[in-house]
């Protein structure tokens, strides 16, 4: 087990390149090697992996419960939309054109009407919502849908941008305005607050411009998040309220309590599996991941050690009362015999579990096991008795302690400027968010933008008193916006 074939096993785990060194092709081959995804045979697509697929389950139930608890019922609706849905509400036909795949025969028949793949669900569901409204009685209807989507991406990257994508869409219908756009705001913190707790990720809320929000929209709001290596931003989440454009395409009116024939005003939301991207280049390192505890599929993983025969026996023994102790918390023996421990080290600090439990004969006679923190590699000895206390404990510090060291790269590397040269300049050498005065006026977004590829991520909800002048044009702003690339 000690020789040639057993080092370059280990070196297929320590020979990761550094964030440093190439933070794209660092991305890539930690996706790869801690088997989260792998290429698919169709151009844009991954295969999704039982380990990738595990995370994304733990998130979808965390945020499920959230939308449960808001009166928010899941529902499921098809995944080809014909021609003409797609083309009633124009703004958001036109914003979707370029991404939209097209189904143009059946079997071995042309169809009558091409039916584009869903790239988002509006337009289905609204016609739904058309025929299942008809008085302010049936209103609101709060719906969700778990399901894949389809956008011709042009350069794919696992979970960050690939043409299809896990994600969930919610979509609302309500009687009048201020109820449709408090439910959008609703669900924007209802993501803020989910991303945060349970991803680890600090995020900054707010609201798009004109410009970047979603086809269709009346209003856009956002939560951006700060990626590691390069500093750019990652969209995160949103939540749109539609006003009644929406409702006037396909037909949600109702007879209102007064007696008059109004349209619904609407909303959508939505989050996809690209926070799993966002969890591998918030939180990895030179090694390989880091998972919050609150989503790991695996959040002790245990290794037993022994060298001699005899040995095997008693710490197999010790490892099963080991897991007994544990209780609920998600754990995994690592019983593989053809793997020293040090490679299976080096590996499952690779696949980011929280917690690494060694357990050999010393431990045996000790009644004890070893625990190390995969965030900092701190090691303790632990009698069996605390184990489970004590890996609580563990698990909810180094969650904690995840969220503190990205909230605190955050604040780092967002800083106010006042010039357009200090603003390229932070653009040009990726460092990091750029907060600056904005007149309002589309031209000089778009300048920033041509000049140096940065867009308003978000135009914060927390706005200071005095929002200075526009970095651009020198107008008194009417608004502080955070500046950025973005994946």
């Amino acid at each position: 087990m000690q020789g040639s074939t057993e080092d370059r096993q280990r070196g297929y785990v320590e020979d990761l390149i550094d964030q440093d060194d190439d933070f794209d092709r660092w991305y890539v081959d930690v996706v790869k090697r801690a088997e989260l995804a792998d290429d698919a045979p169709v151009r844009g697509c991954k295969v999704v992996r039982p380990y990738g697929y595990a995370l994304w389950e733990n998130m979808q139930a965390a945020l499920d419960r959230r939308f449960k608890k808001t009166g928010v019922q899941n529902a499921y609706f098809p995944m080809l939309i014909p021609q003409s849905f797609m083309e009633k509400e124009a703004e958001h036909v036109e914003g979707f054109a370029p991404e939209v795949a097209w189904v143009t025969r059946g079997g071995r028949n042309e169809l009558e009407e091409p039916l584009a793949i869903r790239p988002t669900s509006e337009a289905m569901i609204c016609h739904m919502y058309g025929q299942w409204v008809q008085s302010y009685r049936d209103l609101p209807i709060l719906i969700n849908q778990w399901c894949s989507v389809l956008r011709w991406e042009n350069r794919p990257r696992a979970f960050l941008r690939t043409s299809e994508f896990l994600w969930q869409e919610g979509h609302t219908a309500h009687a009048n305005a201020e109820e449709a756009e408090g439910r959008a705001r609703q669900m924007l913190d209802i993501y803020a607050e989910f991303v945060e707790t349970e991803l680890a990720i600090p995020v900054i809320p707010g609201r798009k411009s004109e410009s970047e929000k979603f086809a269709g929209a009346v209003r856009t709001y956002t939560i951006e998040a700060m990626m590691g290596g390069k500093r750019w931003a990652l969209q995160s989440g949103t939540s749109h309220y539609l006003g009644e454009n929406f409702a006037k395409a396909f037909g949600i009116d109702f007879l209102d309590a007064d007696g008059e024939r109004k349209y619904a005003h609407s909303t959508s939301w939505g989050l996809s599996h690209r926070t799993i991207g966002a969890i591998v280049m918030v939180h990895g390192d030179d090694s390989g991941l880091k998972l919050p505890p609150r989503v790991a599929p695996i959040q002790a993983v245990i290794v037993p050690i022994w060298r001699k025969e005899a040995e095997r026996g008693p710490v197999e023994e010790w490892v099963g009362r080991v897991v007994d102790a544990l209780g609920d918390i998600r754990t995994h023996v690592d019983r593989r015999d053809d793997k020293t421990p040090g490679w299976k080290f080096n590996e499952w600090e690779l696949r980011g579990v929280p917690l690494r439990i060694e357990v050999g004969p010393r431990d045996v006679q000790n009644g004890q096991a070893v625990v190390v923190r995969r965030d900092t590699r701190e090691k303790q000895i632990v009698a069996l008795d605390a184990l489970e206390s004590t890996v609580t404990s563990l698990l909810e510090s180094v969650q904690h302690d995840m969220f503190v060291a990205a909230q605190e790269f955050l604040r780092t590397n967002t800083v106010d400027v006042a010039t357009l040269d200090e603003l390229y300049e932070r653009v040009a050498t990726n460092a990091g968010f750029s907060v600056a005065g904005w007149c309002g006026d589309e031209e000089c977004e778009t300048k920033i933008k041509n000049d140096s590829r940065a867009t308003i991520r978000c135009l914060p909800f927390d706005q200071p008193e005095d929002k200075g002048d526009c970095v651009v044009c020198g107008r008194q702003a009417t608004e502080r916006a955070v500046f950025a690339r973005a994946y």
